[in-house]
């Protein structure tokens, strides 16, 4: 009986590892002494385990990890807006006896009640990249300014028009989501806009994803192509939004932009597919966090509030007014710590 009870409880704990995602690493087991234990000991919770945003947050924080003598696990949702997937991961985490979880939430707000029965349990809980709500929900916040990033590509988007009236299509993320919310808030101040303007011809939610975005603007495009400037949430999405556009022979009469900084981003810029990307810097957030982790389980001191990690404009062709980086100088610092 005790040997089919192992069993039981063997197997259910591997399929509270597949459900939540994918484990990246998984360095150790059983429970640990939160704060001032001196150990510490990481856990990341991503949104997906795909998106080149996330994979280069997760391999930062692993490098971090293994340079600074912390112990690191990696888990994610299957897609964004896996609430119970992230929630299901940072129960296992908890599990592990992790004394730190990091986590980019899907929802600001879906995944409240986990983050708070771990912060109860003495784990430090910082957000990476997706600020929750309230903020306070968790020990501090290490992320981009997303409004300022998409103010920024709207002030590019803007001055590239050169005073012409925009017609305008806006490609969101997760409706409901606080980065999408944020940028897509950000991008409208940056341009002179508001939501329901004439000037805004239609707008598609593609979920962070490359081929819904693509899908989505093949649709807003059999309303109209009498367009001139396109807003995408992130870049995987304005490469699915581009690739429609130039199936339609649309794509150089139109400004695109974007925002994430990946190097395949900031090589799109380059090769005129984007006319702008706002350039995060995810490096910066993970390696933080992690610094914040260690700090944290040696001393039992928690950082609060919100870091802005910082953003900037990349293109090959400056606008007045807008400051803005290169795409050397972007393909030398795509994702990093920024300079």
């Amino acid at each position: 009986m005790r040997h089919r009870s192992l069993t039981a409880l063997a197997l259910a704990a591997a399929v509270a590892v597949s459900t939540a995602g994918c484990t990246v690493e998984r360095h150790w087991g059983g429970s640990s002494k939160t704060g001032g234990s001196g150990k510490a000991k990481v856990g990341l919770v991503t949104k997906t385990d795909t998106n080149p945003y996330f994979v280069e947050l997760r391999n930062a924080a692993s490098a971090a990890a293994k340079a600074n003598g912390a112990d690191f696990s990696a888990l994610a949702g299957q897609f964004d807006g896996d609430n119970d997937g992230q929630v299901r991961a940072i129960e296992n985490l908890m599990q592990q006896g992790v004394n730190t979880i990091l986590i980019t939430p899907s929802s600001s707000t879906g995944v409240l009640k986990a983050i708070k029965d771990a912060r109860d349990a003495g784990i430090l809980v910082i957000a990476l990249d997706t600020a929750t709500d309230p903020p306070d929900a968790v020990d501090a916040t290490f992320a981009t300014d997303n409004f300022a990033a998409g103010e920024q590509q709207g002030a590019y988007v803007k001055a590239a028009l050169k005073g012409t009236d925009p017609k305008l299509l806006m490609v969101d993320g997760t409706a409901g989501a606080s980065v999408d919310t944020q940028r897509h808030g950000g991008f409208l101040k940056g341009i002179g806009l508001k939501d329901g303007a004439p000037e805004i011809k239609g707008h598609a939610n593609a979920n962070g994803d490359q081929s819904l975005a693509q899908q989505g603007m093949e649709n807003l495009l059999q309303r109209t192509t009498d367009l001139n400037a396109v807003y995408t949430m992130n870049e995987p999405m304005g490469r699915g939004a581009y690739a429609a556009l130039k199936a339609r022979g649309l794509n150089a009469q139109l400004t695109v932009g974007s925002i994430d900084g990946g190097c395949e981003g900031v090589q799109n810029v380059k090769n005129g597919q984007f006319a702008v990307t706002v350039m995060q810097f995810p490096r910066k957030m993970a390696e933080q966090g992690v610094l914040a982790a260690v700090e944290y389980a040696k001393t039992g001191k928690k950082p609060s509030g919100f870091v802005n990690t910082g953003s900037t404009a990349i293109t090959d062709h400056p606008m007045p007014g807008v400051p803005s980086k290169d795409t050397a100088w972007g393909l030398q610092n795509c994702w990093g710590g920024g300079k």
